[in-house]
């Protein structure tokens, strides 16, 4: 961060660039942690009540639930974006046009979108994972695949924060916009 005196008073340099690299590495990390989320045990199935139960190996991956797949391919693209308008900001820095200024807000009011859809989801499903629903009769998991849920939880708390950035970076632009106006 720089520094600058202005008129006899401190003013802080643009933080911008340090939440947009911040950005980058939150929804990049959160989308690594869920895409390699897998885990397989070992699961005793009772077919009729006088057997004896049945060893199966059940796994659980991400790509089995829609909800765990939006929330890497969010991730995903805000971490791309993230990326893309880091490059476009620098290139914008000395010329200060307002128009590209406001479209990068409008984007990144999108990502936080974007990204808060993708919480909604998979904590969604998490919960059920979590729970259970007796109603649909649908079992808890989590129990059983306790590594496989923290990593869900890990992502989406990883997600959450990459969600914070870019709710930063629009307090930041917004209130740099109309610190130029006035």
């Amino acid at each position: 961060m720089e520094s600058q005196y202005k008129g006899g008073q401190r003013r802080v340099g643009s933080l911008e660039p340090l939440v947009r690299v911040l950005a980058v590495v939150l929804t990049l990390t959160a989308a690594l942690v869920q895409a390699l989320d897998k885990q397989t045990t070992v699961a005793s199935i009772k077919l009729v009540p006088t057997l004896p139960a049945i060893d199966v190996p059940v796994t659980a991956k991400w790509l089995h639930l829609s909800a765990f797949v939006y929330l890497v391919a969010a991730n995903i693209i805000a971490c791309v974006y993230a990326a893309f308008s880091l490059v476009l900001s620098f290139a914008n820095r000395g010329t200060k046009k307002s128009s590209l200024e406001v479209f990068i807000i409008v984007l990144d009011m999108l990502m936080v979108g974007l990204l808060f859809s993708g919480i909604g989801a998979a904590t969604a499903i998490g919960l059920i994972g979590y729970n259970g629903n007796s109603h649909v009769k649908w079992d808890k998991v989590c129990y059983v695949f306790g590594r496989f849920c923290h990593q869900v939880i890990a992502a989406v708390v990883l997600t959450q924060l990459g969600a914070l950035a870019f709710i930063f970076l629009v307090v930041l632009a917004v209130s740099r916009l109309n610190k130029r106006c006035n």
